[in-house]
């Protein structure tokens, strides 16, 4: 539900160090999403931002050389690491426009239609910037229908996020609030689903937003609280990466560490080889590990609302 293929961060088209690839990046996705249909996996939700690389055209090829659905996003990123300038400028009626032509006639002249609506924020309080665009989002929303996925960082800004798209119309259940794992309160997981929102366990594997400990403890005490139904899990990885910079330099040296051994980007295999063994060990019946990888996702995308059942 929160995958990529390929993230390439604004400015890093003009650096020649950062090497683009095309056709060694479609190879590399189709291996790894045909890996991921043996898994059983139909459907590969890709919400890049419309400026951090999202290339619908590879999409298409790699969707049909590995026989995998690709859901692509319309939808620009926050602040501190998008939102061009020209946008920038844009009212949130011409943003929401654009968002609209995407999802009704298809980005650019591809013809590929945009299945979700990104945006984003970068803390707890929404500026006066990202909420133009997290407005655009709703406008786009109201006229289409299309579902909500939103970018949060350090597990804050869900609740916020949820308070603004009330207040624009949009039913929590139609929103699916981003990277909240990157939380370890339990009281904060539990304020975005009882609000009605569905919630992204959507960073698995990445430790250094949060220990995977601490996400499946998280998320055990959500499911045995009956809001199994609301929990959307991923990884948030990608295929490729292009111009990736962390505080310290680019790629950091926990992602130099990764390269060096060959294991950057990972794979999507962790949640099934790692993850779901240690809700198992905590207990939750792989049932309900079905029912979140399967009946939430389809739910969301057809607008309906989870049931609450908050023991």
């Amino acid at each position: 539900m929160h995958e990529h293929l390929f993230i390439s961060y604004p400015g890093s088209e003009f650096d020649p160090l950062q090497v683009y690839d095309r056709a060694a990046l479609v190879a590399e996705a189709v291996r790894r999403l045909s890996a991921l249909r043996e898994r059983g996996v139909s459907t590969f939700v890709d919400p890049c931002p419309i400026e951090l690389g999202r290339d619908v055209s590879v999409m298409a090829e790699v969707s049909e050389r590995s026989g995998v659905a690709i859901v692509c996003t319309t939808g620009f990123y926050h602040e501190e690491r998008g939102l061009p300038f020209y946008w920038r400028s844009a009212p949130a009626e011409e943003i929401a426009a654009l968002y609209i032509r995407e999802i009704e006639t298809g980005v650019g002249t591809t013809g590929i239609r945009a299945g979700a609506i990104k945006c984003a924020t970068s803390s707890q309080a929404i500026g006066p910037v990202e909420e133009k665009f997290m407005v655009a989002a709703c406008i786009a929303h109201n006229a289409t229908g299309v579902p909500i996925i939103t970018h949060t960082d350090k597990g804050l800004g869900g609740p916020e996020q949820q308070h603004l798209f009330a207040q624009h119309r949009v039913a929590a259940h139609h929103c699916l609030i981003g990277h909240c794992c990157g939380s370890p309160h339990h009281a904060y997981h539990r304020q975005i689903v009882e609000a009605g929102s569905y919630i992204g366990f959507d960073r698995i594997g990445a430790a250094l937003f949060q220990s995977d400990e601490v996400r499946a403890d998280n998320l055990v005490r959500l499911i045995k609280g009956g809001f199994h139904e609301h929990v959307m899990i991923s990884h948030d990885r990608s295929c490729g990466v292009r111009g990736f910079r962390m505080p310290g330099g680019f790629a950091g040296e926990w992602v130099r560490g990764l390269m060096a051994a060959g294991d950057w980007p990972p794979d999507f295999s962790y949640i099934f080889t790692h993850f779901i063994p240690m809700l198992v060990q905590r207990g939750i019946d792989p049932q309900i590990i079905d029912r979140i990888l399967i009946d939430n996702p389809r739910r969301f995308f057809d607008g309906v609302q989870a049931p609450m059942r908050a023991t």
